[in-house]
Order: C-alpha cells, then structure tokens, then sequence
C-alpha cells in the first residue's frame, strides 16, 4: 500500500525523495522527447501555451510576435494572429467559437478559433498578465498586476462588466471551478483567493501552508481540489481543499515552475520547471493523496505546457538563452536567469508517454 505524500512531504521537500512506484506500474511508460521542431524567428519571449483539442492547434503567447498558432499533427506554423502584438496567452471559448488573446498593453485581441481570422482588439486597462474563461456567467477574467486588479468582460459582447481591485503586484494563474468561481495565484502575498465572477468579489483568502511565489494553477473539479506550483527556495507543488482552503498535501517539483495541468480522466498532475529543466507527473491517489510517478529532465526555461489528454503527450516551447552581464539579471529565480534569447532557436518540444 502506498504512503501518503502528506506524511512525508518534510522528507519530499528536504531530499527529493519520492514514494514507490503505484502498484500495477512496476515498469513505468516515461514520457520522451517525441519531436523538437525549430520556429524561425527574431529573438524570443514567450509565455502561456493553451491547445485546442479539436483541431490539434497549439496556441503560443510570443509576447512582442503576438500568438502563433502551430499545428501539432503537421508540426508547422499554420498562423499568426492578427493585430496580436504583445500576447502572453490565448484563450479559448468553444461554444462562441472564440479565441481571445492576453497581450501586455491590457487589451484581448479577439479571433474566430475555426478560421483564425481576427475580430477585433479590445482594451481593458492599461497592462495585463494572464486570463480565464468562466463558463457559468460567461465572463472572461483578465489578470493585471502592475494595476493590482482583475477585470471582467462578456465574452458575447466584448463589454467591460466590472473591475476588482487586489492587493497584489503578482497576480499570476487563474482557474474556474465551474461553479462560478475563479481561484487566482498572488505570487507575491503567497495566497490563493476565490473570486465569485457573478458578484466580482472576493469570497476567500487562503494562505498555501509550506509554498511560496504561488504560480501556476490547475484545478480538479470532482474532488474540488487546486493544484498550486509555487517556487520560492523550497519548490513545491502543493494541494488545497477548495472549500475549506486547508493545504492537504506537498510534494517537492523543480525551481521556475509556470505551467501546471491536471488531467482528469487518468488523476495526473503536471508540473513544468524552467531552471531545472524538468516536467514533474504526480499522481492523485485520492483527494488528499498524491505520489511522484516520474520526473522527466526537458530542456533549460521550458517552464510553461500545454496538454495533448487524447494522444498522452506534453507540450513545452522553450529557446537558447544566455546572461549578458552588461544587462539587469533577474535573479529572484536563480542566480544567471537569461536576460538575452538568441534569434531561431525558438523549440516546441513534444513529449510523448512510451
């Protein structure tokens, strides 16, 4: 019988250490770098990747480039969205057959997900970082730290409905619970807060007990479970009880984590770390349950992914980088964090369980 990740999550943290392998796994399928393919372009940043399922197209938020759209089955560019200058993410809004983009100058460039075609740009405020979509009211949340709020806008019209002050410089990811709610990561308080969308107020402060710079955000709706990579010295991927916000569980992933994904059907955690080039898989045993499966070493600043769920795969865009020390080093992270990426080294690296 498996021990719980809670127990030992001081051992977890401290050593690195991790709980033997799920019964009936005695031979694990890793994941291995299926494809490396090179996108040619000036010198990169990037952010948040999102996948649409349905037509095999991943969605990567190129900053200064806007989004590029790049189709996994043929492995090639097949866009650039329009007017998307400034992008950090895509999001997606199936049902209206709707894309809108997070670009950096607080405005949403929206685009039709069937044909790419560009609607309209559409300003918000006067910076932004990241975004959700909350289905039940049908709102689109914008993240915006440098203005310490989040605002809201009907995804239908492209209407601001309202704007939520925060106390907060690091708003980071966010995530719907489907009950109307968003729960939002401040990095920078070491907090998740619930957010009810039909009010726009906040309905919950909780501190994450053992994590700090909260950052990516993934959530299990059945189990009413939020999947929290924080960084800090101590790197962890820590678990909340969405109704209570009480911390149920820990366990140790790798420095610069941005992206986390949880796959429903197989209770599969993903956590992707930049600086320690790795993608950590952790299994949800139970609500309050969770073990290391395996840890797979990517390549340096891969820190963002995206979910394939039909076809078992993980993908990670990433690009060479280098530290000039003539320019301001970012070293909250770590000590030599690249300040410079050079020009048509931009990778989409596709993983793929064996």
């Amino acid at each position: 019988m498996r021990t719980s990740v809670r127990s030992l999550a001081p051992l977890l943290i401290c050593l690195g250490l991790a709980a033997p392998p799920r019964p009936g796994h005695a031979a694990t399928a890793f994941y291995h770098l299926a494809s490396a393919v090179t996108l040619p372009g000036k010198s990169p940043a990037w952010d948040y990747l999102t996948f649409d399922a349905q037509r095999g197209d991943l969605f990567i938020g190129r900053r200064h480039a806007g989004v590029t759209v790049y189709n996994v089955a043929t492995q090639k560019v097949i866009a650039t969205i329009a007017d998307s200058e400034g992008a950090n993410k895509a999001i997606q809004v199936p049902s209206l057959d709707r894309g809108y983009t997070v670009n950096g100058d607080g405005s949403t460039t929206e685009f039709e997900l069937k044909s790419l075609r560009t609607i309209r740009r559409i300003r918000f405020g006067r910076n932004a970082d990241s975004g959700t979509y909350e289905p039940v009211t049908g709102q689109l949340l914008f993240t915006m730290g440098d203005s310490q709020q989040v605002a809201f806008m009907d995804a239908r019209t492209g209407k601001v409905t309202a704007r939520l002050p925060l106390p907060s410089n690091k708003i980071e990811a966010s995530a719907p619970d489907d009950r109307g709610n968003v729960f939002v990561a401040e990095r920078d308080r070491n907090q998740v807060i619930r957010v009810d969308a039909r009010s726009h107020r906040v309905t919950a402060k909780w501190s994450v007990i053992g994590c700090t710079e909260p950052t990516g955000l993934a959530y299990d709706a059945k189990d009413q479970r939020i999947f929290v990579g924080c960084r800090g010295n101590y790197p962890v991927l820590a678990v909340l009880n969405a109704v209570s916000g009480a911390t149920v569980a820990r366990i140790a992933i790798g420095r610069d984590n941005d992206g986390v994904a949880f796959d429903p059907r197989t209770h599969t955690i993903y956590a992707s770390n930049g600086v320690d080039a790795n993608l950590v898989v952790i299994d949800q045993l139970g609500p309050n349950t969770y073990a290391l499966e395996q840890v797979v070493t990517t390549r340096p600043m891969a820190r963002t992914l995206a979910l394939d769920v039909a076809h078992d795969r993980v993908y990670l865009v990433t690009a060479q980088g280098a530290v000039d020390p003539a320019k301001k080093v970012d070293t909250a992270v770590a000590p030599y964090y690249p300040n410079v990426y050079f020009d048509n080294t931009f990778v989409v690296l596709t993983y793929q369980r064996h």
